[in-house]
């Protein structure tokens, strides 16, 4: 059940009732502020009590994550919402009662019990409840929300299996808690409540048109530049979800991109480039001899969703030295697959057909 990797136990957590020791043994660990990576049903998470200044600064240093770049608290009961945060608009609860426990995080106006440290130095605070039944049993056994960015080193793709944790925080944490695969795979979807219209920060398994469905109207933004002030949520700012290898979106019809991917494959190869491909479960057998990651369906984008950041690190892996990634629609939990794939292509982009 218990297992040290380079100095931090590796607790098994996927049987919740057998892993009630652990789950206690890491709790109490959060109460002497130290910090806990722990499972969601989005990705892992890196974990510090969220009324902690000090126990949040060493999330930044764990992951090397720059301060201006804020976090989210993590809740297990709906009455601790009124802890964290202020002027809360009534479709708060509206949105809560659909989607929480779930992957959604709203933006709200924070209280004074909330540290500047977690926010960024905003007066705005990012709360959710998560759905994964360990992170509900860590906070009520810690028994204070938890401030929590994705457990990995900053910039690197987001985890969503234990391995991934261990490769970029064992060492750097003392407790890992093994609640075995994501099931959503992706972050949150991020909704700023705080002005007169909602504004849908961050896409993710909360579609917008879910959102629309209780909301009426919801703004996405145009994207905007926030080089020389924090952020409101995480994700808007710096590089995220990046493989090692620079990665292109191909975009075109189906064989439009097969072909552009054909090319450009030959093409590196010649130059002893090794390249690795992202393509839909319909393309796997046009790349014969390449090295494919199949993401699955397109028909089924939220399969597609959830092994997008394993399938970065498996490339990462076996070494490739430039990834292309077919590109998909952007509708439903679609929009958020492409919102991930443009960040971990930094925006890059190659047109298929002539």
């Amino acid at each position: 059940m218990y297992r040290k990797v380079k100095g931090t136990l590796l607790i098994d957590a996927k049987n919740l009732e057998k892993a009630e020791g652990g789950i206690k043994k890491a709790a109490a660990l959060l109460r002497q502020g130290g910090l806990v990576a722990f499972p969601t049903e989005t990705v892992y998470g890196l974990g510090a009590s969220a009324y902690s200044g000090e126990g949040v600064e060493k999330i930044f240093r764990a992951k090397g994550r720059p301060p201006d770049n804020p976090l989210i608290v993590h809740l297990d009961r709906l009455d601790t919402l009124q802890d964290l945060a202020v002027d809360i608009p009534s479709h708060t609860w509206l949105l809560a009662a659909r989607f929480w426990p779930g992957p959604l995080t709203l933006v709200l106006k924070k209280s004074p019990r909330v540290p500047l440290e977690v926010t960024a130095g905003l007066e705005t605070v990012a709360l959710r409840m998560p759905l994964h039944p360990v992170a509900l049993a860590l906070i009520r056994e810690a028994g204070f929300p938890l401030a929590a960015p994705s457990a990995n080193l900053s910039g690197r793709p987001s985890p969503t299996r234990v391995e991934h944790v261990v490769e970029d925080l064992a060492g750097k944490v003392k407790i890992i808690l093994d609640g075995g695969s994501c099931l959503v795979g992706l972050e949150s979807t991020v909704l700023d409540i705080t002005g007169e219209k909602p504004l849908l920060l961050r896409p993710g398994a909360v579609t917008l048109e879910e959102l629309q469905e209780v909301l009426g109207e919801v703004e996405i933004p145009p994207d905007l530049s926030y080089k020389d002030r924090a952020a409101p949520s995480p994700g808007l700012k710096y590089r995220h979800y990046a493989p090692r290898a620079p990665m292109f979106l191909v975009e075109g019809s189906r064989d439009q991109m097969a072909e552009k991917m054909k090319e450009i494959c030959r093409e590196r190869r010649e130059r002893g480039e090794k390249v690795g491909l992202l393509v839909s479960r319909e393309n796997q057998d046009l790349f014969e001899g390449e090295v494919v990651e199949v993401l699955g369906p397109r028909n089924h984008p939220a399969e597609m969703a959830a092994r997008l950041f394993y399938a970065l690190r498996r490339l990462d892996s076996l070494g490739v030295d430039f990834i292309l990634a077919e590109t998909f629609e952007e509708k439903g939990i679609g929009l958020a697959l492409m919102n991930r794939l443009r960040k971990a292509a930094s925006g890059r982009v190659i047109k298929g057909g002539k």
